[in-house]
């Protein structure tokens, strides 16, 4: 990567660790959609920066605190996310050796549906959904962790919608995102995918990350919180009609 790509990279990274702050959601798809729009980095790469980016969160989050979470549900959706995210991280393998356009094409669809899942609001239940609503739910969040090391739409809409505090909410999502990114670096690691690009990338990131971080805690937006989600879509929504569009064309033609 060139010195200028390396600061596109940057800024990429910046503007959504601001996204993120704002929305508190998607920091993964918003990087990933940017860095391949712009081909900054394979998507193999930028993935590994955000898993490592996710437990930094999980960390400055809970520093000594204990999460509060429904564990009689919570435990097995877990157990399905892991199970998923050996399955996305086996799919990656695949994908990266023969098919990266088709990655390429999941990705903008992904992030297509992550970009409506940000406007629509999911009304609350009156009472707690079942268990097999929570699996499926866990396990598709876990595959797309395994795949792109971002979890959050699925599970995101399926918390989202449960008569829980927030505080519970947001635990559960962090702990479930940090558990799936340290099941997604072993096996990454293990397989020998983590490359010096990433290390390089991650080492660049965290910092911006965690200024970002916080400055948004010191200095609260005061910009409408709709107005970001709108900004935040659309941006999104260019992203990834960017990468699902030309393979669709060039199908078409």
């Amino acid at each position: 990567m060139s010195i200028g790509a390396h600061l596109l990279f940057l800024a990429c990274v910046a503007l959504a660790s601001y996204a993120q702050n704002l929305t508190g959601f998607a920091f993964g798809l918003i990087l990933l959609g940017l860095t391949a729009v712009l081909h900054l980095a394979s998507l193999g790469d930028v993935a590994n920066v955000v898993s490592v980016l996710v437990l930094v969160n999980a960390a400055v989050t809970f520093g000594r605190s204990t999460p509060k979470l429904a564990w009689p549900v919570f435990a097995p959706s877990l157990a399905c996310s892991l199970v998923g995210v050996g399955a996305g991280v086996a799919l990656l393998g695949w994908f990266s050796a023969q098919q990266v356009s088709l990655l390429r094409f999941l990705l903008g669809c992904a992030i297509i549906v992550c970009a409506c899942l940000l406007v629509l609001r999911a009304s609350a239940r009156a009472s707690q959904s079942g268990l097999p609503s929570f699996l499926f739910f866990s396990g598709v969040s876990g595959v797309m962790g395994g795949l792109f090391a971002s979890a959050g739409p699925p599970m995101v809409y399926q918390l989202y919608r449960q008569p829980w505090p927030a505080d519970m909410i947001r635990h559960s999502l962090i702990v479930l995102f940090a558990a799936n990114a340290v099941l997604r670096l072993i096996l990454v690691l293990a397989h020998g995918q983590f490359s010096m690009t990433a290390v390089w990338l991650t080492a660049e990131a965290l910092p911006v990350v965690m200024g970002l971080t916080w400055l948004a805690r010191r200095y609260p937006s005061r910009l409408p919180v709709q107005q970001v989600r709108r900004a935040v879509f659309v941006l999104l929504l260019i992203a990834g009609l960017a990468l699902v569009l030309p393979p669709v064309l060039a199908l078409l033609a």
